[in-house]
């Protein structure tokens, strides 16, 4: 009896193992297709052949520019940003058990948001400035939504509620900022809050890569930590978690790389609300989930920003792509709550 038990717990952990391993190598493919595919359309369609000889150029060869400068660092943009906004969104969800736990609603995002629109329309900021600021409100609004949920000790539920009132109190300052502001610095204000790719440069990618790259390898070493947490509190700590040290460090973490991915194209709506629920219902829920979730935002950011921009008559930023994809989820989530109780 006990060897047919281990039996078919090693065939169901097999199962789930092959099961993830090819989740992750399609998303991993899909990427790449998505990110090749960036490359070589547009007004000019070039091949691989002739892609892969003006990247390795001197920037002589015909197309350098449009190649270089502008598909280049749009689509590493939309790979990280989309990587980072797809891997901490599931953080947040699985960190707080709840699946509305993403960094839209409880106030991340808009941290970086009111700093960013201030420089742009107070103080004529813009580039590395502005990115630099809405770095560091971003992690200083997380930081102050953590302080006042862990008072009179901490919950998740105090953490949710104070994320989703300071998210309201700040889109209130953004509303004010764009009334008072000058209407020929509202378009900027509004391009950068729908989530674009278009202003990216290849300065900026370095850092971006840097800290993204970084922190998902932080978080997967503290992925089985993770995964322990979501048993409940009391589970973790006897099986030796330091709770509140892996749930600052992890919340940290997803910070980071939505801080400095909101500062690169704003923040894009919806990829982080998607990701995780998308990502688990592939490679199912044996796993961390972070490396599933951060390829299909990726995806979804590449896949989004050449429908937005090659779908419509219009030209459209990518956060109103991902925006119009994440409504009907938000209402078919709270439908399903409800139903639940």
């Amino acid at each position: 009896m006990n060897t047919m038990s281990s039996s078919v717990i090693m065939e169901g952990y097999n199962s789930r193992k092959r099961r993830y391993i090819i989740t992750v190598s399609l998303l991993g493919v899909i990427v790449f297709l998505l990110a090749g595919f960036m490359m070589m359309y547009g007004k000019t369609i070039y091949s691989p052949v002739d892609i892969f000889k003006i990247l390795f150029s001197d920037g002589s060869a015909a197309g350098s520019f449009t190649v270089k400068t502008l598909r280049l660092p749009r689509m590493l943009a939309a790979v990280l940003c989309g990587f980072a906004f797809g891997a901490a969104g599931n953080v947040f969800q699985k960190l707080l058990g709840n699946p509305l736990a993403s960094p839209d609603i409880i106030g991340v995002s808009s941290g970086a948001s009111v700093a960013a629109i201030f420089g742009i329309l107070i103080f004529r900021l813009d580039g590395t400035v502005v990115s630099l600021i809405a770095v560091l409100c971003g992690i200083a609004v997380s930081a102050l939504i953590y302080i006042i949920a862990n008072g009179n000790g901490y919950s998740d539920s105090k953490l949710i509620l104070t994320g989703i009132g300071m998210n309201a109190f700040l889109n209130a300052i953004i509303s004010w900022l764009l009334l008072k502001a000058s209407e020929y610095d509202v378009g900027s204000a509004l391009r950068w809050m729908s989530g674009s790719l278009n202003n990216v440069t290849l300065d900026q990618i370095p850092k971006l890569a840097i800290v993204v790259i970084g922190a998902s390898i932080a978080i997967a070493v503290l992925a089985g930590h993770l995964k322990v947490m979501e048993l409940g509190d009391s589970y973790a700590t006897v099986l030796g978690v330091r709770l509140s040290a892996v749930r600052i460090s992890l919340i940290v973490l997803a910070v980071l790389m939505i801080a400095f991915a909101t500062s690169v194209t704003g923040p894009i709506a919806a990829v982080a609300f998607l990701s995780g629920p998308i990502a688990s219902r592939l490679s199912g829920s044996g796993h961390g989930n972070m490396l599933p979730s951060g390829l299909v935002g990726a995806s979804l950011v590449l896949a989004s920003d050449m429908v937005g921009q090659y779908a419509f008559p219009s030209r459209y930023p990518v956060g109103i792509i991902t925006g119009i994809l994440g409504a009907p989820y938000l209402i078919f989530l709270l439908f399903k709550m409800n139903k639940r109780g």
